[in-house]
């Protein structure tokens, strides 16, 4: 839908933004052979494969798919094998489609950029010393060409030697930015396409599915939190005495060290019985203790 595309437009702008930041602080090429390779894959691929990774941790989908999969409830309600592996293959390919933007825009921004593909092919650039033929060795080349993406390290009678190698490395890497560029672009609108064809549901029924879902999911948020929030209230209730946020309170509830101790401390889900969980410590307080202990009016002195 519309969120989809805007989303993915922020994600794109910001990827390029932080690129551009990235390059002018941190990139600096080293210039020696064998270590311009290293350091400008390093700076190409490294940041694209957090961007991927973080692209599938902030997607919800991503812990839908993954979150109680090993659960024993899963079993009796987990449809057919078949429809269970197509269904895990549709979420997979939306999520790594979504994955896929900030990586892809920050390998096609740097491609067109340039500077990291030169420092990393410099030393393997097959060319001819253009006005200068000097008789080195292989080895001696490449260390020559190595130097090449720093010019002060670049003698002057191979100035016009070096401004050709990177006009050509700068063509292959701007090159393979816009091809990537075309490859992604045809490929979504080739996703798209299929994804048209093979829909069970017309276009207006489509839409209206989408506006569905996305109306369902905000309300089920909204119901969410109320809900957690009035169920929360019972047991903090319980333990205090009073409802949080009541104008008039008549009497608090004094907890007791040991109901403090009950508590306090680390817990994670506790389960009860087959179809239920304790979600806190104070939660598994208030089920199993009866209403009980030193209360305190508020109107009189302590």
């Amino acid at each position: 839908g519309k969120e989809v595309v805007v989303a993915n437009a922020i994600i794109a702008i910001l990827t390029i933004g932080g690129q551009q930041l990235f390059s002018f602080f941190t990139f600096s090429c080293p210039c020696n052979v064998g270590q311009n390779l290293i350091y400008g894959l390093a700076f190409l691929g490294v940041p694209a494969l957090i961007l991927l990774v973080v692209g599938y941790a902030l997607n919800n989908q991503t812990w839908r798919l993954v979150t109680g999969q090993k659960s024993p409830f899963e079993e009796g309600t987990r449809p057919n094998g078949l429809l269970q592996c197509k269904l895990i293959c549709f979420v997979l390919c939306s999520i790594t489609g979504r994955a896929l933007v900030a990586p892809v825009t920050w390998l096609a921004v740097t491609l067109i950029n340039g500077s990291y593909y030169v420092c990393a092919m410099s030393e393997y650039v097959s060319v001819h010393y253009y006005g200068a033929t000097p008789n080195v060795t292989a080895s001696e080349r490449r260390r020559i060409l190595a130097a090449f993406p720093c010019s002060q390290l670049v003698p002057p009678e191979l100035t016009r030697a070096r401004d050709e190698v990177i006009l050509l490395l700068r063509y292959q890497s701007q090159v393979a930015g816009w091809l990537l560029i075309a490859m992604v672009v045809i490929t979504v609108f080739l996703s798209y396409c299929l994804a048209s064809c093979f829909s069970p549901l017309s276009f207006l029924h489509f839409r209206y599915w989408s506006s569905y879902v996305h109306n369902e999911q905000e309300l089920f948020d909204e119901a969410t939190d109320q809900h957690s929030r009035l169920y929360a209230m019972q047991h903090v209730r319980k333990f205090f005495g009073f409802v949080p946020g009541s104008e008039k309170v008549k009497e608090i509830r004094i907890p007791s060290l040991r109901e403090w101790q009950a508590i306090s401390g680390l817990a994670f889900l506790k389960r009860v019985d087959e179809e239920h969980y304790d979600y806190s410590l104070l939660h598994d307080w208030a089920l199993k203790q009866s209403v009980n202990g030193k209360f305190l009016k508020t109107d009189e002195d302590p």
